[in-house]
């Protein structure tokens, strides 16, 4: 329908606008010097024998989180915490354990949340899927809550997946929530607090989201010419969330911008070359 198409493109348009506003204010991307090469990072990591827990597992990015986490065997617990059981195919899954809880009554499940070193929250949806008030207690209230009790639990470092433009002062629904729980959960006082704000996550959903689809053909262009400024892989920011957990940094915050997530994601990348 014409009407349709052309309001989808209305909203892609100024979600485009909005992310190309956002880059002109980031800062360049900084990161750590290595003292060792990245594999002999990971082996180390290794033997530390760290466990770890993951949200929004059935998420894009989750998926691809966990698929990797199994990959690389950095973790030698994983716990996946969601809504409903996954269903695993492959064998390699076999020793994923997995944790149901309801998440309107996430006191009730605090045991799911204990002995863990590590947290990884991929939990989010949007207004037009789940209206105001769904988006704002998936993506605050769930989101703030499971930190809560992971830190009660015991888990030192807590990586939150968040957006590009994230700001509590934001006019903007989606930015000011995902502002308001990253400040949030930063003042629970985890050892290590990692924030990574993507940009657009280019990656083809099961889901279909019209306007994600749009935004996603009007982005493909720019990914190519300007890969590290509207826009990002779905595979670089896991495997930046990854080598960012490796690199064991001493900074109680870490704030990753789109920039930074892909210097980290590609940083195996680049000693290959």
């Amino acid at each position: 329908m014409p009407g349709v198409r052309g309001a989808v493109c209305g909203i892609a348009g100024t979600i485009l606008i909005l992310l190309i506003a956002i880059s002109l204010h980031e800062e360049p991307a900084e990161l750590p010097r290595m003292a060792k090469d990245l594999k002999t990072l990971q082996e180390d990591y290794r033997q530390l024998n760290k466990s770890c827990f993951i949200l929004g597992a059935s998420g894009e990015t989750g998926k691809e989180l966990l698929k990797q986490i199994v990959e690389s065997q950095l973790f030698s617990k994983v716990t996946v915490i969601g809504r409903r059981k996954i269903n695993f195919e492959d064998e390699a899954y076999k020793d994923v354990k997995q944790e149901v809880v309801d998440f309107e009554k996430l006191e009730e499940h605090s045991a799911a949340f204990q002995e863990h070193d590590v947290g990884f929250c991929c939990l989010g949806t949007t207004k037009a899927k789940s209206g105001e008030a769904g988006f704002i207690r998936v993506d605050h209230d769930y989101v703030l809550k499971s930190a809560q009790l992971a830190k009660a639990g015991g888990c030192q470092h807590f990586n939150l997946e968040s957006s590009k433009g994230a700001n509590k002062g934001s006019s903007f629904l989606y930015l000011r929530v995902k502002g308001e729980v990253e400040a949030e959960v930063e003042e629970l006082g985890f050892d290590r607090f990692s924030i990574f704000r993507p940009a657009f996550l280019m990656c083809d959903r099961e889901e279909y989201r019209p306007t994600e689809w749009m935004t996603r053909k009007m982005m493909t262009p720019m990914a190519y010419f300007f890969p590290t400024v509207l826009t990002v892989p779905i595979t670089t920011l896991v495997k930046a969330m990854l080598n960012n957990a490796v690199l064991q940094s001493d900074k109680k915050v870490d704030l990753l911008e789109n920039k930074a997530i892909h210097a980290l994601g590609k940083m195996e990348e680049e000693k290959k070359c």
